[in-house]
């Protein structure tokens, strides 16, 4: 397909591939790794491929990574991509020109080139469907999801939209050439927007200024903001009536409220003191979160998929909804088989949307804190695991949620406090404002000594409480602690069963058996099963999408 060539977009379809310029990237790769990809029959699912020196050659395609059966990576291959790519930057991406293909280096000490990712850049119609309503209305929309669910290439196919058919001017600042390719003519996918590139990524807020300042656009487009400096220059555009369009790290609304970076991007958090007859008017205590100015953007959109989204239409009001402890739930849109755009509400975003953090990590939270007392309790914990970091995350994370939502009643304990801290770490946890509705009574050692009838009452209802030292967030943080250590014992119990079977796999095909494919787990548990797997000189691969995705052992 002629890149310069634009087809016409089908309705009909979701999604339609304009360009990936596979061919080109594969010309740049050694001559025997070009052999093996050009007989894969799958190879238009291709997303990256990693040469690392020492190493055989990683091939990742879109549900599944492949070793092929090549040699080690030498010097001279590495040589051999950076002689037919772009010069690198500051941030050690380089491309190839008039493609939106990335390559990301590795260096060592000595700035030596030891590491290639390649990664396929493909321009893709039909992708802003599920949103074209909000884009085309002139709104400031932020982007959020975690790597790889398709945020730049959304943003691609919104400048060009709003460029082509809208017919406005905008601009896109491109830091690192991810948006519109390598080399000084943009690639077509943008349309007729304008680019303008970014020397160094720590120059791309003095970029979003000058965009402003000097070609007087109507709409801006930047990818992967993320410092102080470049949520400033996003108010300084918001402020100025420019239409922006952005995406940020993070995956939620929830998560960004909680960054101290970003959360100027929905208008910033401060603490305010409230007077007596103010706090006792709310319920709350004296000391509250508030936002301090208005968002720089109307619309915040979760991508949680190539075809869901979780939409915030109202920043403002969703943004003071979460500072003052309620729930938020998010409109959520998805496209059928049909092509048909569906749309509906899901969980509260405070147990749906927040990840939950893994017992790994937690556990390495809780270790230097002070223990607590508890008042007619049941023993709520197991083992704590071992403390080990999730290695596979960066591509396949853990979002499973418990298997059970605790539901808390806060009395003379901070429910603000409880509810920010359940947030900060992923705890599955809920505050109710009914006791009745309550599984556990949080209360203080001074207000339980006073014995309260309310106090009483849910003793002879047999409920359990949970006593404080004091209303601090360390107390708080420890009493999550414990509330989470029954599902750390359930998933060890998980973990050992994955473990086991993995074995089985092994003494099964050590004894002449074919490749077995394992039961679907988590990321966690595939590390594992990896590496245990490796220690038999054995080969492993991950293959299908989370929650189905699963380790295949067999021999190399």
């Amino acid at each position: 397909m002629d890149p310069l060539n634009l087809p016409e977009t089908n309705s009909s379809v979701t999604q339609e591939v304009v360009s990936d310029h596979l061919e080109t990237l594969l010309e740049i790769l050694p001559p025997i790794l070009q052999s093996e990809l050009r007989s894969h029959q799958d190879l238009q699912s291709l997303i990256e491929v990693v040469l690392d020196l020492g190493r055989p050659p990683l091939v990742r395609f879109r549900d599944r990574e492949l070793l092929p059966n090549l040699t080690e990576v030498t010097s001279e291959d590495i040589a051999h991509v950076v002689s037919r790519i772009g010069s690198f930057g500051d941030d050690n991406r380089a491309g190839i020109e008039r493609t939106l293909h990335r390559i990301s280096c590795l260096r060592n000490r000595n700035e030596r080139i030891i590491g290639l990712t390649c990664r396929v850049g493909r321009a893709v119609f039909g992708t802003i469907k599920i949103i074209e309503d909000l884009v085309t209305s002139g709104s400031s929309i932020l982007l959020l999801g975690r790597p790889g669910v398709g945020k730049t290439t959304m943003l691609r196919e919104i400048a060009r939209v709003l460029a082509d058919d809208v017919r406005k001017r905008v601009v896109v600042v491109d830091t690192s050439n991810e948006i519109a390719g390598d080399g000084d003519i943009p690639h077509p996918a943008i349309g007729k927007s304008r680019r303008m590139q970014v020397k160094s990524p720590s120059l791309q807020h003095a970029v979003m200024t000058e965009a402003v300042e000097n070609h007087m656009p109507e709409v801006i487009v930047i990818d992967e903001m993320g410092t102080e400096l470049e949520a400033a220059a996003a108010r300084t555009i918001a402020e100025r009536g420019v239409q922006l369009i952005a995406t940020a790290h993070g995956n939620t609304l929830d998560n960004l409220i909680m960054n101290p970076t970003l959360s100027d991007l929905v208008g910033g958090i401060q603490t305010v003191i409230l007077g007596d007859e103010e706090a006792r008017r709310r319920g709350t205590q004296k000391s509250v979160l508030e936002r301090k100015a208005p968002p720089c953007f109307d619309v915040v959109v979760e991508i949680q998929g190539w075809n869901e989204v979780a939409v915030h239409p109202n920043v403002t009001i969703r943004v003071d909804t979460l500072l003052r402890g309620y729930k938020v739930t998010p409109e959520l849109r998805w496209i059928n088989t049909s092509g048909d755009i569906q749309t509906g509400h899901g969980l509260p975003i405070s147990l749906a949307a927040t990840p939950i953090r893994s017992e790994e990590n937690t556990s390495l939270l809780f270790a230097n804190d002070a223990p607590m007392r508890a008042h007619q309790s049941q023993k709520l914990g197991g083992s704590q695991s071992n403390g080990k970091p999730d290695l596979n995350r960066g591509n396949s994370a853990d979002h499973s949620t418990p298997s059970k939502v605790h539901k808390l009643y806060c009395y003379g304990v901070s429910r603000e406090r409880l509810e920010q801290t359940i947030r900060y770490f992923g705890i599955g946890a809920q505050v109710v404002s009914s006791i009745e509705d309550a599984d556990t009574i949080l209360t203080t050692k001074v207000h339980y000594r006073k014995r309260p009838d309310l106090l009483k009452a849910v003793e002879q209802e047999g409920k359990q409480i949970f006593v404080l030292r004091r209303n601090t967030p360390l107390q708080l943080e420890q009493f999550l602690k414990t509330l989470s250590s029954s599902w750390a014992s359930e998933r060890q119990n998980r973990l050992a069963e994955g473990l086991e079977e993995a074995e089985e796999a092994v003494n099964l095909i050590l004894n002449g058996g074919e490749a077995i494919e394992l039961e679907p787990q988590r990321a966690y548990v595939r590390r594992l099963q990896h590496v245990l797997a490796e220690r038999y000189n054995l080969g492993s691969a991950s293959t299908g999408r989370d929650p189905g995705r699963r380790v295949i052992i067999f021999h190399p």
